[in-house]
């Protein structure tokens, strides 16, 4: 028989990753989403080695259904916006998959949703079911849907974003801070950048200031070139929200760039436009029998490409805590959670908002060489390197 029944608010890729990883310990999972279809949304994924290397652990085929549809950058290269200078290189693929386990993948997120859904059953996977609150007990929490009805749970998981709900039932509102950056999101055929060098691979330009930036990589097998910006801009206040952009505003911003840089922004002819915002570590995530996870716990500006591996690691950490668990060790096994993930997550945001990572040579393993897997939990250790 199951050990617990459990509740996932949200069905994008922490919670997906949640519910197979759960499952895999014997649980009784149920996914909440409130999209009423699943859709191929977004654009990019960036799966650095931590995350594939979790993924892989799921079973089911998982790891070979990815790589069959991603592409593998051949290495992490910083160069320097203006000058074109390099400033770092880190070997990637092969070499990554020989150092860490597993190679960086980069895939549209919409196949990697769709690879997660295929491996969560229907009646497990609830639809059109948004998240009004929860409400937590002595021995269990209740989800609050938003149609008015109800259910209890011996433990419910936020997985439901940076708007999320549970983490709103659980500590009230809060207020997230304007980074004062806009982000910029294109996609382009491979086939239109031309001789631009190292399109096989991750490639960061910065800028002068860490204003600006340009992250370029391949999606689909290579066959596409995604391009990723930020600029600065005062007096957003929509969080979270993708809005159409100007391929000319984007142009603009960055005239001062490298020639290669211009070139691959005159091939844009479409872009989304969003806002970063930051919130600081929260010290607790857990309370009584309900937790969060990915996003709703941890929301980081993506200048690491980390925020969808944390959710990742965080949905496989918290399935081993909760092995062979029942309802009364749940807020144990909780906190074991909590401690594992806490200081790695708090981390990471912390060197993303402060943008300087692996600019100039550096060491990725205290990131890309984390085993969810099998590491030790409960015994606290330095997290950077």
């Amino acid at each position: 028989m199951p050990n617990l029944r459990i509740a996932i608010c949200g069905g994008g890729i922490g919670g997906m990753v949640a519910a197979i990883a759960l499952a895999r310990a014997g649980h009784d999972v149920q996914v909440f989403e409130q999209a009423r279809a699943m859709a191929r949304v977004g654009a990019d994924i960036n799966l650095t080695p931590n995350a594939v290397h979790a993924l892989d652990g799921l079973g089911l085929g998982l790891g070979e259904t990815l790589r069959d549809g991603a592409a593998r950058p051949t290495h992490r290269i910083s160069r320097d916006g203006i000058t074109g200078e390099e400033t770092s290189r880190l070997p990637m693929s092969a070499a990554a998959e020989e150092k860490y386990g597993a190679p960086q993948l980069t895939l549209h997120r919409g196949d990697l949703l769709a690879a997660l859904a295929e491996r969560v059953p229907h009646d497990r996977h609830h639809l059109g079911r948004g998240i009004a609150g929860v409400e937590v007990e002595d021995h269990g929490a209740t989800v609050l849907f938003a149609d008015g009805t109800c259910d209890s749970f011996d433990l419910v998981i936020g997985a439901d974003g940076i708007h999320s709900r549970v983490r709103e039932s659980l500590w009230g509102p809060d207020a997230p801070e304007f980074t004062g950056l806009v982000s910029y999101r294109a996609v382009i055929p491979r086939a239109q950048a031309g001789d631009a060098k190292d399109l096989d691979a991750f490639t960061k330009w910065w800028g002068d200031t860490s204003d600006r930036q340009i992250v370029v990589f391949p999606l689909t097998r290579g066959e596409e070139v995604f391009i990723f910006a930020t600029t600065p801009q005062e007096g957003w206040t929509e969080e979270g929200w993708t809005l159409p952009g100007d391929p000319d505003e984007l142009r603009a911003a960055y005239a001062d760039f490298h020639p290669e840089v211009r070139a691959l922004l005159e091939c844009v002819t479409e872009v989304t436009r969003s806002a970063l915002h930051v919130r600081a570590p929260m010290p607790t995530w857990s309370r009584g029998h309900a937790t969060i996870l990915g996003d709703a716990a941890h929301p980081m500006v993506p200048f690491m490409a980390q925020g969808a591996c944390m959710a990742i690691e965080d949905a496989v950490v918290l399935a081993r805590c909760l092995e062979g668990v029942g309802p009364a060790g749940v807020t144990e096994a909780l906190a074991t959670y909590e401690a594992e993930r806490t200081p790695r997550t708090a981390e990471v945001q912390r060197n993303s908002l402060a943008n300087e990572w692996l600019k100039g040579p550096g060491n990725a393993d205290w990131v890309y060489g984390y085993d969810a897997w099998s590491r030790p939990l409960g015994q606290a250790e330095p997290v950077a390197g």
